[in-house]
């Protein structure tokens, strides 16, 4: 390289290798070369992150991330309290479920006695704890779900089993006195449990609905699927038809769905795709997912993942040429569970409780369908809950709007064409 900086570049030499290119035209060259190199690596770097995304998003997690600090017990007689590390989570007053030990240890946290911002502390009241030592705990996982079964909460429940594809998901069913010709089937969202939906089982007893709260599909309780990969919703709505199915062959002469973040989804995909969908008298759907590409943009964005790695990662998931890198065993159509775009589609009456502030799957979706199709959603806002905490934090509410609104929806109906005072059906 010093020689032919010497050199000036109309004696340079010619040679095979040079071909009588000037120092300058060299220079140009191993410059485009390099920024080429640089570019396919940004480029692979860019599908690299793309792929990881798109997996991350449909690949059941193994074990909840324990992001949650224990910093002391305190033991007042027979009663607990916590010391938590302050967190968006543990400053929202209401009652929650704090799982540790790897999820073999369960407490029930109720009210905040104190709050210290200054040293980013917070003292909450232990209601129960359901199993494991919570004194011994040091990091855990902050949940919606209170209560690790229905006998933990008063109900008697029985474990029955539904046939589905591959095999048998299990579930809790919870009878209502006498024979219920309605059946509210309950399904939980992504990464949580059927004890998700325990929350949702006083409201239906109270108007005589006979629970079922499903698994379905790589839940962890219900066999997995062939890909072992979530459909969001594409390929779970299955399972909740054979869930219709075993309710119909029990006494169930139509159903209610309750649906939690992606269990709002599926219940969508079973509303509109399901043989019984005409069976399906309303749903309930607690933050649940109207459009996925609204939340896989939001989560990019939470990941600061760059907007066009985020849409690159959402075309592997929708296109067949994606699934050797996914791992799906076929495309995930994101556009047919788009429910804003396809409000005017939605005709099973629902009602949709979001917060405002659910950092993990934005409202304005929500708000958008009941905008667009009045006639079938109604909308009703929450506020300082966060992702599906509503009942949590508010329940008297959550359960007074649930009961009023579904008491509307399973009145008796009038015979089409009949004339005002004949019996209702």
């Amino acid at each position: 390289m010093a020689s032919y900086l010497r050199t000036r570049p109309e004696h340079t030499a010619q040679t095979p290798e040079t071909g009588g290119m000037s120092l300058r035209t060299r220079w140009a060259i191993a410059g485009a070369i390099a920024g080429s190199s640089l570019t396919g690596l940004l480029a692979a770097g860019s599908s690299a992150l793309a792929v990881y995304f798109a997996r991350r998003v449909i690949t059941p997690a193994r074990q909840r991330t324990s992001d949650q600090e224990v910093l002391a017990v305190i033991r007042d007689g027979q009663k607990q309290q916590v010391i938590l590390a302050a967190t968006d989570d543990t400053t929202v007053d209401g009652r929650y479920g704090f799982y540790f030990d790897g999820g073999k240890g369960h407490a029930r946290i109720g009210r905040i006695i104190s709050y210290s911002p200054a040293e980013r502390t917070v003292l909450r009241e232990v209601e129960a704890v359901y199993a494991g030592d919570l004194s011994a705990a040091r990091w855990g996982w902050w949940s919606g779900a209170l209560y690790p079964d229905p006998a933990a909460v008063g109900y008697s429940a029985e474990e029955v089993a539904i046939p589905v594809e591959r095999g048998e998901a299990p579930a809790w069913l919870v009878r209502a006195g006498g024979t219920a010709r309605t059946w509210a089937l309950m399904v939980h969202g992504r990464g949580a449990s059927r004890q998700e939906a325990l929350r949702a089982v006083g409201p239906a007893l109270e108007l005589g609905l006979t629970s079922l709260l499903l698994s379905y599909r790589n839940d962890g309780l219900a066999p997995s699927a062939d890909d072992g990969r979530y459909g969001l919703g594409s390929t779970e709505w299955q399972d909740i038809e054979a869930a219709i199915g075993y309710a119909l062959d029990n006494g169930a002469e139509e159903v209610v769905l309750f649906g939690w973040s992606m269990g709002g989804a599926i219940c969508l995909q079973a509303a509109d795709l399901a043989r019984y969908r005409h069976l399906i008298r309303a749903m309930v759907l607690d933050a649940p997912v109207i459009d996925w590409v609204n939340v896989l943009a939001h989560h990019a964005q939470l990941n600061r993942i760059p907007s066009l790695v985020g849409r690159y990662g959402q075309l592997m998931l929708g296109h067949p040429l994606g699934r050797r890198l996914t791992g799906l065993s076929a495309p995930v159509d994101l556009k047919a569970m788009d429910w804003v775009s396809r409000a005017v589609e939605l005709r099973t009456p629902t009602l949709i409780l979001h917060s405002v502030d659910d950092e993990y799957v934005p409202y304005k979706p929500s708000a958008l369908l009941a905008e667009r199709n009045p006639e079938m959603v109604t909308f009703e806002a929450f506020n300082h809950a966060r992702h599906t905490k509503e009942w949590n934090v508010d329940p008297e509410r959550w359960e007074r709007l649930v009961k009023a609104w579904l008491r509307q929806q399973l009145a008796p109906r009038l015979n089409p064409g009949a004339r005002p005072g004949e019996q209702p059906v």
